[in-house]
């Protein structure tokens, strides 16, 4: 149920965040994702660290998404606080995704070049969708597609990995869960 739940709240925190970049109400889809974020951290065993993960993923997206901003290989309507930073929607949607780690995508972690196959095929197809929606604009498709392919298949494990540095235990400690 639990993975349920984590994945219908990502989806409607995503499409918040994308409708309300392509609609000019960028801080509508972040309050969502506040909301997702905290049923997420509410239901896991280990909340400081699920927290540390999502802060951990936002700082690595703001500042992709930035760089891809940039070169000028994306174009946002809204939500740019900064030239150099994603747009505030994007950097929810970055923490969104932290919360799936753990628990929808469960399945990457300790699979590098599955988490790099999904990331080279899901992030390209995500952000189409965001471009089809107007929340983005590719001034050249093909280039805009490749690189977030590429860069979505070096990042997806990446942040699988800092989900199991963050969440390795120090040495001496013994974990306490709840639940199987």
């Amino acid at each position: 149920m639990h993975v349920l739940i984590n994945f219908a709240a990502y989806q409607i925190a995503w499409f918040a965040c994308v409708l309300g970049g392509a609609h000019g109400l960028p801080w509508v889809g972040v309050a969502v994702t506040a909301v997702a974020i905290a049923i997420h951290l509410a239901l896991v065993p280990t909340p400081v660290r699920d927290a540390l993960l999502i802060l951990a993923v936002a700082v690595i997206g703001a500042l992709w998404d930035g760089l891809l901003v940039w070169f000028g290989l994306l174009q946002y309507p809204s939500g740019m606080l900064l030239p150099w930073l994603a747009p505030v929607w994007i950097i929810a949607m970055w923490a969104g995704f932290a919360t799936l780690l753990h628990v929808a995508l469960r399945w990457l972690i300790g699979r590098p070049w599955l988490a790099a196959l999904f990331g080279a095929v899901g992030g390209p197809l995500a952000f189409y969708a965001g471009m089809r929606l107007g929340a983005v604009n590719f001034p050249d498709p093909v280039a805009a597609l490749i690189v977030l392919a590429l860069g979505w298949s070096i990042l997806t494990p990446l942040v699988c990995w800092l989900a199991v540095k963050l969440d390795a235990d120090p040495p001496g400690s013994e974990r306490v869960t709840t639940g199987p």
